[in-house]
């Protein structure tokens, strides 16, 4: 027989069988394959039996490679991961440059299973930077197609058993030094993308960057090193934490959260807009998803536009969104999903019945008997549909509030004080002269105008520049000069957004709220930021209302004296969730 093809494999049904019929449709047919299998828990034995393949008890990679390899009666040896599809000619192309080139060793190039043009970009430098070297150093990882003889292989003692990460560039180095390396240059592989995915990309090249810089100094680099696992840890609970990119308030919360989390969980993360840009800079293994945005005009809330921008692109993002996190949660295994009003990992939990945890402060909207005026009342009904939609079915409810309604099903649902993030709890505010205005619509060009009407210092965020004009500052977003700002501040101006409002009552600041028209939640927020004499609801910036506002500052600071939300106890709260639905709550 000409070729042994050996897979080890652990818990691999849904890759397995790509692999194995890419293997069926070669035209090379002097091959057997060798299935080397880890003590899966899923049906990947059944499926390797099914397509004839022989099946031996495997283990950690080296280990499996090593048991396939024993029982081979191949002349050539083709070591391949679960997860690699085939090219058509594969096989014959492989064997035929191999023998051609008088090879001791050779490895594959690679072509990712994605449609992404970074990742293409990401393999392609890979093949050439491994071409590049070939003649310096023999090199190889991920064992992407390691093609070899079977008596060398026997010659070296196999792979390393003794390795717990690069164990196969080891392998190819000891053989390149009794024959020839080369990268195959005609065929080659498809590869998946879930190391990738599952990692994230600064995470995973920082691995293997770091691994490729010891291997060419001639230094040994351990699975501890890279804090690099083999699958999921079992001792740890797996989360897929996913996060609303709408606005800043939801990022906030959860990188406080996570910050935590990650410490004794196993975590994926996900986010869509603001959300994955804020996050991906505090961690590694976010992964970017589509996620839908609110249309502001003046203000206020466009219904028309934001449903005609949604409706656009719902049909891509609903594809490639489910694709990417079901491939994820498939090979990850989550024990819960936690979404912070993410709506796509509500759809994933549902689709593979992995219980849901949602954490925000919507739901407030939802599962409490609030209070508002009746002139309200559609905007309410409007929002309680969304946020139903959004979050379906979830196992626990936990609520961030700085207000606290009756809760309509205690079992289910529990309330905290906001997630405040620990560069405000350090803070040691006062009262300076300047007013600190924070907006998130553009738009707001009357507020200016209002503002410079009034003899009082004002520092504007949210207009995106950085100019003094009369007595109004205005400052590009800058997190440290941000916080120095609100520190200082005599008073905050702001819309309804939940994060803010809620850090400023925690430094004692009294609130001017101007709610987004039609943005139910923001309305609520004020609503109960005035019933508990906080500050003022207002749905428009009025001179003379923000005029008796400032007259009033000390009124609301003595009543802001009592105010108690500087806990993030809903942290430990998660966990608790998490353990309890980890077991079927």
């Amino acid at each position: 027989m000409k070729l042994s093809i050996i897979i080890p494999t652990y818990n691999e049904e849904e890759y397995l069988p790509a692999l194995l019929e890419s293997i069926r449709e070669q035209d090379f047919t002097d091959y057997e394959v060798i299935v080397a299998d880890a003590d899966s828990e899923d049906n990947t034995r059944k499926i390797a039996e099914e397509y004839g393949c022989r099946v031996v008890e495997g283990g950690m990679p080296a280990a499996g490679r090593n048991r396939g390899a024993e029982v081979a009666r191949g002349e050539l040896l083709l070591f391949l991961d679960a997860d690699l599809v085939l090219t058509d000619g594969y096989l014959r192309d492989a064997v035929e440059e191999f023998e051609s080139e008088d090879l001791g060793i050779a490895i594959t190039q690679m072509i990712p299973l994605s449609t992404r043009r970074r990742d293409k970009i990401l393999h392609e430098f890979a093949n050439r930077f491994m071409i590049l070297v070939e003649s310096i150093k023999p090199h190889g990882a991920g064992c992407y197609g390691i093609l070899t003889r079977k008596e060398l292989h026997e010659r070296v003692g196999g792979f390393d058993e003794s390795l717990d990460f690069g164990e196969d560039t080891d392998y190819i180095e000891r053989i390149g030094k009794i024959g020839r390396f080369r990268v195959l240059r005609k065929p080659r592989l498809l590869v998946s993308i879930r190391r990738l995915e599952k990692e994230g990309l600064r995470n995973l090249a920082f691995k293997y960057t770091k691994s490729t810089v010891y291997d060419f100094m001639g230094k040994k680099v351990s699975a501890g090193d890279l804090k690099y696992e083999f699958g999921y840890s079992k001792e740890k609970r797996r989360v897929l934490y996913s996060v609303c990119g709408e606005g800043m308030g939801h990022a906030i919360r959860s990188g406080v959260i996570l910050d935590r989390l990650t410490e004794d969980h196993e975590v994926l993360i996900f986010a869509s807009d603001r959300a994955y840009k804020y996050l991906s800079s505090k961690f590694d293994n976010v992964h970017e998803i589509y996620g839908f945005n609110t249309v502001y005009e003046d203000n206020s809330v466009n219904d028309i536009k934001t449903f005609v921008k949604a409706m656009k692109t719902f049909p891509r993002d609903l594809k490639e969104n489910l694709k990417l996190l079901y491939r994820i949660a498939k090979d990850f295994r989550p024990d819960v999903v936690v979404s912070d009003f993410e709506f796509y990992a509500s759809v994933i939990s549902n689709m593979l019945r992995i219980p849901l945890i949602s954490i925000d402060n919507m739901h407030v909207i939802t599962q409490c008997r609030i209070e508002y005026p009746e002139k309200f009342r559609r905007d309410k009904i409007k929002a309680e549909a969304v946020v139903r939609s959004f979050i379906v079915r979830p196992r626990r409810y936990l609520i961030t509030s700085y207000f606290f309604p009756e809760v309509k099903n205690p079992k289910k649902v529990s309330m905290y004080p906001p997630v405040l993030r620990e560069e405000i709890m350090n803070l040691d505010p006062y009262y300076g002269d300047h007013v600190l205005v924070y907006q998130t619509s553009r738009s707001n060009r009357r507020l200016t105008d209002i503002l410079k009407s009034l003899d009082r210092e004002f520092i504007v965020y949210g207009f995106d520049r950085d100019e003094v004009d009369g007595n109004l500052t205005f400052r590009r977003f800058n997190e440290d000069q941000f916080f120095s700002d609100f520190e200082s501040a005599a008073a905050v101006i702001t819309n309804g957004g939940f994060t803010l409002i809620s850090e400023a009552l925690y430094l004692r600041k009294p609130v001017y709220s101007v709610p987004v028209k039609g943005q139910f939640e923001q309305i609520l927020n004020a609503v109960y930021l005035e019933k508990l004499g906080y500050g003022e609801f207002h749905e428009e910036t009025e001179r003379e209302t923000l005029e008796r506002f400032l007259g009033r500052l000390d009124v609301y600071r003595r009543n802001l004296e009592e105010y108690d939300g500087g806990n993030n106890e809903i942290i430990d709260a998660l966990k608790r969730a998490i353990d309890e639905c980890s077991g079927g709550c």
